[in-house]
């Protein structure tokens, strides 16, 4: 076991403290600390002072919000990304601009070495690895959970008092969660049993259905080219509009996920989700695409989210065919411009309204009333010819 220097994916908690002492002990080389800013909750100057009191020689903290939004979160949206129907992805889209950071970082260092905290049954080590693999190959991995003797958290204690790591005294939730700008996730503990109701106290993001506002809140989105740029009309930046869609969405009790998904390494796991911010945004954006998209580019761009989903789940966002796909979903998003109005309503996010100058709908040619557009006698040959090998069956049968 050796390296020159390692730089550690690094949140301050208890795993990775304890893993930045061991790094230090088993490989005696330098270890920079590095913690991502993506839009979670979080003391950072405590985090800093920490990194540096557990043996870090340097603790980096790289504000990514802003291309968190923009390059990631956007991107995806844009595609309508969805993982098996109900995740909207938040912590597979937040690892690869992690694991990015950490491998400029470590250019930038001189290190030649990354590591991380992700346990050997998780998607992480895949998303973190895939991205680290695709971006340098050279750097050396080292993923302590797959390799140490501290596999419970009682020796990760006895670990931490012995060698004085502080331990918060707060008692533990029952659960483990992972936060950034799109969502907040929970999973483990109580929630393992995929019968138990997660706990009201548990969410910190949105309030109860039951417990929004007994009236509406609407509001409108506006759009450019599969983007949105503004919200009542008032433009705003990346992580200022998509901060402003998360208040909105947790004070009306929007966003909430309770499911049981297939994690890419084989397993199926029960997560607990809020993304807020995201329910709304997509719901805004494929309404818009409604009247905005042919349907025949609808249809071929919609067969392509899964694979599109597939991808971000599994860790393969610097992927060649992810690119290809990117660029496929961006091509379809020219003419998706427009307002969406939505009513924010106790859990429900409704589309109401939709307007654009690139619209197809025509009230000229959709209106049951008398029009001078459509021969509804043309609707005869129509059917009839799509019909054709539907009758060809019978025909043979009765041969």
């Amino acid at each position: 076991m050796s390296a020159n220097k390692i730089v550690l994916a690094y949140s301050g908690g208890l795993d990775t403290s304890v893993i930045l002492k061991w790094l230090a002990q088993e490989y005696e080389c330098p270890i920079i600390a590095f913690a991502a800013d993506v839009g979670q909750h979080e003391d950072w100057d405590a985090i800093r002072e920490k990194g540096m009191a557990t043996g870090a020689e340097k603790v980096v903290i790289s504000d990514l919000r802003e291309e968190f939004v923009r390059d990631y979160i956007f991107p995806a949206f844009r595609a309508n990304a969805i993982y098996e129907g109900s995740y909207l992805l938040g912590t597979s889209l937040a690892r690869p601009i992690i694991g990015r950071e950490q491998v400029r970082i470590a250019e930038q260092e001189g290190a030649d070495a990354v590591s991380h905290g992700a346990t050997g049954k998780g998607n992480d080590q895949v998303r973190f690895e895939l991205t680290y693999l695709a971006l340098n190959p050279r750097l050396q991995i080292i993923a302590p959970w797959r390799i140490w003797d501290l596999n419970s958290r009682t020796k990760l204690v006895a670990f931490a008092r012995e060698h004085n790591i502080p331990i918060p005294t707060t008692k533990k939730n029952p659960y483990s969660s992972d936060e950034n700008l799109l969502h907040i996730s929970f999973e483990g503990g109580i929630l393992e049993d995929p019968w138990n109701e997660p706990e009201e106290s548990m969410f910190k993001l949105s309030v109860s259905p039951e417990k929004a506002p007994d009236s509406p809140t609407y509001i409108e989105l506006d759009f450019e080219q599969g983007n949105p740029v503004a919200i009542d009309g008032e433009r705003l930046g990346p992580v200022e509009l998509f901060t402003k869609l998360n208040t909105l969405g947790g004070e009306n009790g929007i966003g909430r996920l309770d499911m049981v998904e297939n994690r890419f390494v084989g397993m199926k796991s029960r997560g607990v989700y809020e993304t807020p911010g995201g329910t709304i945004l997509r719901a805004a954006h494929r309404d818009l695409e409604t009247i905005t998209l042919d349907r025949e580019v609808m249809r071929i761009r919609d067969g392509l989210i899964p694979e599109y989903s597939r991808l971000i789940y599994n860790g393969f966002w610097f992927s060649p065919e992810m690119e290809m796909l990117q660029k496929t979903m961006d091509e379809s998003q020219k003419t998706v411009n427009g307002t969406v109005r939505l009513k924010l309503y106790k859990g429900n996010c409704i589309p109401v309204g939709r307007k654009s100058d690139n619209s197809l709908y025509s009230e000229a040619f959709a209106t049951f009333e008398e029009d001078e557009v459509y021969n509804q006698a043309d609707a005869a040959g129509f059917i009839r010819l799509n019909s054709l090998r539907l009758q060809m069956q019978v025909l043979n049968r009765n041969k």
